[in-house]
């Protein structure tokens, strides 16, 4: 195959995966977003609407564990495809809900179709993509689900205000059945990598199971699980946070969470080069986390104006998106050879675990009058995920000398 057709290969994978994780991470906000709405219609306080999303989150956790076996089993596109129906089918029910079981059932659903999409992407793009273009299908996977991210709150929030947040929910269900009906169009791109006809039989001491003995990888999902913990908590009250110690509008708030994700976005860009060119992973965590962490803990203080409140959210989205890809290569450094899906299903479920706390948690701070708390735990998970990278990286690195 020539180095064109080689491209043109990868980049149309890296596209197709880029685009349905951007629809799984629009899905991670859609009752976030509404909020305001669902605040007064349900009679709920923070917390109810915070536990919500636990429970998106716990169900999607402990189904990226088991969707991890699934994938290697029996492909990723399949699994890929189930994912994105089940999306949609959340949606349809959300909006026609009529009481809080209703919207829990709805979350559940959606929890579900949630669960499947790490480990099928990332086993997708470490067959289907060439290594030199790795790092940078790495980044295009972060940058689209930060899109996604940002693109929810506006997209939401923007038909409940004409419309209905019932309305803005049906419409929701339109992007995962569009988006099914393009990986469907292009399901030869994400065919299964063909199994050998004679499985090569596993040497002494291994086994379906017997990655998870390695502390990498429960150090990769303690990793995740601190960050998503920190992310949980921007992704549900930032806004209402920035509002509370600042003073300002809801539509500046808004605005500085949107920045915050098309920081992150841009930051993933460049971290796609800056990972390419390094092996040291975790150290570029490292410091793309010490500083996101700082700038957090600024704001949690309140103590510059409050037109700042949008650059300082930016900044701290883009030294976290800049981690993005050197996190990525840092776990398919530490994973061992056949096991893509498991390692990636059990190491991104510490995502949605975490996921499933920030919002809890930091609900209880929101309803107990503290937003400056907020910022300052948020700081505080991301300075912790900082031992855990370090961690991953030495052992990786000793690991190295090893075998050398």
């Amino acid at each position: 195959m020539s180095q064109d057709s080689t491209l043109r290969a990868d980049a149309r994978v890296i596209a197709l995966v880029g685009l349905a994780h951007g629809t799984s991470h629009f899905y991670h906000l859609i009752l976030a977003a509404l909020f305001p709405w669902l605040k007064p219609a349900f009679g709920l306080s923070y917390a109810e609407l915070g536990l919500l999303l636990t429970a998106f989150f716990v169900v999607s956790g402990v189904g990226q564990a088991l969707a991890g076996f699934v994938v290697d089993k029996v492909g990723a596109r399949s699994v890929l495809l189930f994912g994105m129906t089940m999306l949609g089918v959340s949606a349809l029910v959300l909006s026609v809900a009529g009481s809080y079981a209703a919207l829990m059932a709805g979350a559940l659903l959606a929890g579900v179709g949630n669960s499947v999409f790490h480990p099928a992407d990332y086993t997708l793009l470490n067959q289907r993509v060439s290594r030199a273009r790795l790092a940078h299908g790495f980044s295009v996977h972060g940058i689209s689900g930060n899109i996604g991210w940002a693109a929810a709150p506006l997209f939401m929030t923007t038909v409940a205000a004409f419309s209905s947040w019932r309305m803005a929910l049906a419409c929701a269900a339109i992007l995962p059945l569009a988006v099914l009906a393009v990986l469907l169009l292009n399901r030869a791109r994400l065919a299964p990598e063909p199994k050998p006809a004679v499985a090569a039989a596993p040497a002494a001491g291994e086994g379906t199971l017997s990655f998870l003995r390695l502390r990498a990888v429960w150090m990769c999902f303690a990793f995740f699980f601190l960050t998503a913990v920190a992310l949980g908590g921007i992704q549900a009250f930032a806004s209402i946070g920035l509002m509370q110690l600042y003073g300002i509008s809801r539509e500046l708030a808004t605005g500085s969470y949107t920045a915050y994700m098309l920081a992150s976005a841009g930051g993933m860009l460049l971290g796609g080069f800056v990972g390419a060119g390094r092996q040291d992973h975790d150290r570029t965590v490292a410091i793309a986390f010490a500083v996101a962490a700082a700038l957090a803990l600024l704001l949690g203080v309140a103590v510059v104006p409050g037109w700042l409140a949008l650059p300082l959210m930016a900044l701290v989205g883009f030294f976290s998106g800049i981690a993005g890809p050197s996190r990525d290569l840092m776990i398919r450094a530490a994973a061992p050879k056949n096991a893509t899906g498991r390692v990636y299903g059990i190491v991104y479920s510490g995502l949605d675990a975490g996921l499933s706390v920030g919002p809890a948690l930091f609900g209880l701070v929101m309803d107990a009058g503290h937003p400056g708390w907020l910022f300052a735990g948020i700081a505080l998970f991301q300075a912790l995920a900082i031992v855990t990278a370090v961690g991953v990286g030495g052992g990786t690195r000793a690991g190295r000398l090893q075998n050398a």
